[in-house]
């Protein structure tokens, strides 16, 4: 998946752990995604965010998509800043995963909080 996703390559993410359920990414604030306060626009976690989702919903090799997503944006991040991504997937039936995800800043700090539900296809990946 990554490698056809330009969004998350534009975003720099690294990824540092992928599995069914698993999404652990990593990647650092740039000066061109800052806002007028210069702090991060807030389209940058929630992407960071989505993408971790995209990556441990679609682990299991059935596509996913999302349908619904929410997020919390609860400390402010600034250029430098390295956020990483930890997900906690709290229901997957043979339609639909519920995740959770957190994203952190390089002292551990929660700066966001991200909701997702996914819609599972049932359509496997083509690997």
């Amino acid at each position: 998946m990554y490698n056809n996703d330009p969004m998350s390559q534009w975003l720099g993410i690294q990824r540092l752990q992928d599995g069914p359920g698993i999404s652990n990414l990593q990647m650092v604030v740039r000066q061109d995604m800052l806002n007028g306060f210069a702090i991060a626009h807030g389209g940058i976690t929630y992407s960071l965010a989505d993408s971790a989702l995209a990556f441990a919903s679609n682990a299991y090799g059935i596509q996913a998509v999302s349908i619904e997503t929410s997020i919390s944006h609860v400390a402010p991040v600034k250029e430098g800043d390295v956020l990483t991504t930890s997900v906690e997937e709290k229901n997957l039936t043979r339609s639909t995963g519920l995740y959770y995800i957190t994203v952190s800043n390089q002292e551990g700090k929660a700066v966001a909080h991200f909701k997702g539900t996914v819609f599972r296809t049932g359509k496997e990946w083509d690997i």
